[in-house]
């Protein structure tokens, strides 16, 4: 007999090497599942990722005022901002030469409206200057100095040059200093006025009312979500009916009845009086404050605790209750050392789901809250929808992402998001 060694590779049914044959095939199936998952993919990335790129470049994003102004940010870049005094005449020809084309263009109260969130009243100025300036010959009918006082006096304040050089460049801090209370100043960033801090406040208050509305969650849908556990299929099915109730529901049906039953004549109050436990000229105040948004939201967003509590509490063995009672151990010892430590997923993953949901509502305060049950949420769509001003909304919105995600990472970190269950 003779022995016979292979030297050469290893060849597939059609000819081709088994390591090529292999990778190839690997190689479709990767394709394969990715076309698969395309759709979503893509929809992930046209509803969420760009969306947030965008809040995210709008939070720095200062074009306007460059790319309208160019000659007269040139001009500035000479002038000493804490001189006191207002520039020279040749900024303010660069400034009608650059005002005379942006009105024609019908652009000039952009300009004027984006310096505006920064020092009120430079909008008028230049929805002023724009329809005297197209008529002007720029070569012609200077020096401009005085005609740009005579229309608006403003123009002769320093504070008003301070803030077109302040604001010149393609990018800028600006909006998230103004978003923790603080401006550019001639030393680089300050504070604001005492009477214009607002925005801490409302952080803090968003932080605090969104924890009291998740603990009062807990509270509620705990004992709510072990019945169900616990009790025959049939009947835990009719009850989560009744869970899944509000669902069915318009939201903002739901806190227009809110709305109607907090009212000091409202359903509560007059229950109250009729009861004796509140005296008819001491009713409870509980609209247009934090009492009423807690309660309010902590209805609407019960139902989001209870169901990951619930679909946990249905994979705990009943038998593990049972073999601690034979030990030794009470009802209650019972309860507290062995069920709730396996119901603490459900509770995580309610408590993460509720939390970031209350943060980021505002209809329901803008509706019941008034002026001190109010969020930071209500305050960026104030500046979205009415004040238009996005920039200061991207970097409000940007602020509350970074918190969310801060808190994510502490909550990982000392819980375990490992821990964290959905059933």
């Amino acid at each position: 007999m003779s022995d016979t060694t292979q030297t050469g590779p290893v060849l597939a049914a059609d000819g081709t090497p088994l390591k090529r044959s292999l990778a190839r095939a690997l190689r479709m199936q990767k394709i394969r599942a990715l076309m698969l998952i395309a759709p979503l993919l893509l929809f992930v990335l046209l509803t969420f990722i760009l969306p947030i790129a965008d809040m995210l470049f709008r939070s720095v994003e200062n074009s306007i005022v460059p790319d309208n102004l160019p000659r007269t940010v040139v001009a500035l870049q000479d002038w000493d901002a804490n001189s006191g005094e207002i520039p020279d005449e040749a900024v303010f020809t660069a400034l009608a030469a650059d005002l005379k084309i942006a009105a024609e263009a019908k652009i000039h109260t952009r300009i004027g409206s984006r310096l505006n969130y920064e020092k009120p009243g430079i909008s008028s100025l230049f929805r002023k200057a724009g329809r005297r300036v197209k008529k002007w010959d720029i070569e012609a009918d200077g020096p401009f100095t005085e005609q740009f006082i005579k229309i608006g006096k403003g123009w002769g304040d320093p504070e008003v040059w301070r803030t077109i050089k302040t604001y010149s460049g393609t990018y800028t801090n600006g909006y998230f200093l103004n978003a923790a209370d603080m401006q550019k100043g001639p030393d680089g960033a300050e504070w604001r006025p005492e009477n214009e801090q607002i925005y801490f406040t409302l952080f803090k208050r968003t932080m605090f009312m969104s924890l009291v509305i998740t603990v009062s969650c807990i509270v509620l849908a705990y004992p709510v979500a072990w019945i169900l556990a616990n009790l025959p299929a049939r009947t835990a099915n009719l009850l989560m009916i009744l869970v899944l109730l509000p669902f069915w529901t318009s939201l903002l049906v739901r806190t227009s009845a809110w709305k109607v039953m907090l009212q000091q004549q409202g359903v509560i109050n007059e229950v109250l009086v009729w009861l004796g436990l509140v005296a008819d000229d001491s009713r409870l105040q509980l609209i247009n404050n934090q009492t009423g948004t807690i309660i309010a939201m902590t209805h609407i967003l019960l139902p989001f605790m209870i169901l990951p509590m619930y679909s946990v509490m249905q994979t705990i063995n009943p038998t593990y209750l049972r073999a601690a009672k034979s030990l030794g151990a009470t009802n209650w010892t019972a309860f507290w050392w062995v069920y709730i430590p396996q119901s603490v997923p459900g509770i995580g993953a309610g408590s993460i789901l509720v939390f970031i949901l209350s943060i980021g509502y505002y209809i329901t305060p803008e509706l019941v809250g008034g002026t001190k049950g109010v969020f930071i949420s209500n305050r960026i769509a104030f500046h979205i929808s009415t004040s238009l001003n996005w920039g200061l909304a991207a970097a409000l919105g940007t602020i509350l992402l970074a918190v969310v995600l801060l808190l994510y990472w502490a909550y990982d970190k000392i819980v375990g998001i490992d821990n964290v269950k959905l059933g």
